[in-house]
């Protein structure tokens, strides 16, 4: 209390946390997190805010058990559970405060991949690889519409995704892609467009 009592009312301490947050999934470039041990409350609530989620095989512990403090997830935790594994899968997990194993959350879809702990660092190493090389342009246009879809309406979304074509209508990018495809080899982007 007397740390949070230094950075400001409880309500600037949330909303602070939830602007974050909110930076963090809007970000133009695919964040990854990785999940090992405990992985509860607030120590979830970041991963759901990551594009990607991967999770160790053994010993994570994961869920929002706030319940089992007499409070309720603060930081958005429910709302992006509920569009990470849908309304039936967030009551369970919430409302009976379960703290599940990787292999679990893999199984109802809170996180893509889980690998052993041994493996898990260099497996997100090479997610980022992959993702880093991929047209930097095309993905935070995905990026945009994908994350800006949800509250939208098809057409909204139908409607962002023609923007995202006509940005990267012409580009470098777009043009190696087309070579590499017509020459049946892997495109090189530039990272940096």
């Amino acid at each position: 209390p007397e740390g949070i009592r230094r950075m400001g009312s409880p309500e600037a301490v949330f909303d602070q946390r939830l602007r974050v947050l909110a930076a963090i999934e809007n970000l133009s470039k695919p964040v990854i997190a990785v999940l090992y041990g405990y992985c509860l409350g607030g120590g979830l609530e970041l991963p759901l805010a990551c594009h990607f989620r991967l999770a160790a095989q053994e010993g994570a512990r994961i869920g929002l058990p706030e319940l089992d403090l007499g409070t309720v997830p603060a930081w958005g935790g429910s709302a992006r559970l509920v569009r990470c594994v849908g309304r039936d899968h967030a009551l369970d997990l919430i409302l009976r405060a379960k703290k599940i194993s990787g292999p679990e959350a893999l199984r109802i879809g809170l996180v893509h991949e889980v690998w052993p702990l041994a493996e898990l660092f260099e497996r997100a190493h090479a997610l980022a690889n992959e993702l880093a090389a991929m047209p930097a342009l095309a993905v935070a246009e995905m990026l945009r519409c994908i994350v800006g879809a949800e509250g939208k309406s098809l057409a909204e979304s139908i409607a962002d995704e023609r923007r995202a074509v006509l940005t990267t209508m012409g580009t470098p990018d777009q043009q190696e892609g087309i070579r590499a495809f017509l020459e049946k080899r892997k495109p090189v982007f530039n990272r940096g467009s």
